[in-house]
């Protein structure tokens, strides 16, 4: 995910408050993560958002909103939403928040101890 860095920073602002929040390196650019799932990130200048399958459907009819295409096929809990759906900052805090509430409300995702590691390195 390649990115704006000006946007990378507004969404970093929206979740700085948050203590569930990390940043992982993923698809080439940033991921935001609340609780181990994937929330939101930015892509070029605009935003991909985790936010469920009924809500992103719903997101659909909404202007500046596009599935979010994965490798040919758009991913039901995610949605694309295009640089002007995003311009002003309560644009961008609606959906970043939407997202980040998503994530919040999912299993939290536990890192693997390193015996799990250990393991899955020797069954290969």
């Amino acid at each position: 995910m390649a990115c704006d860095p000006k946007l990378l920073e507004r969404i970093r602002g929206i979740l700085s408050k948050r203590t569930d929040v990390v940043e992982k390196k993923m698809f080439g650019g940033v991921a935001f993560m609340v609780r181990g799932n994937m929330a939101c990130g930015p892509h070029d200048n605009k935003l991909l958002v985790r936010i469920g399958d009924e809500a992103a459907a719903s997101a659909m009819s909404e202007p500046h909103v596009k599935p979010m295409m994965f490798t040919g096929r758009a991913m039901k809990s995610f949605a694309t939403i295009e640089a002007p759906g995003i311009k002003t900052d309560e644009q961008l805090r609606r959906w970043v928040e939407m997202a980040a509430a998503y994530a919040a409300s999912l299993p939290a995702k536990r890192k693997p101890s390193k015996a799990a590691k250990t393991t899955a390195k020797h069954k290969k």
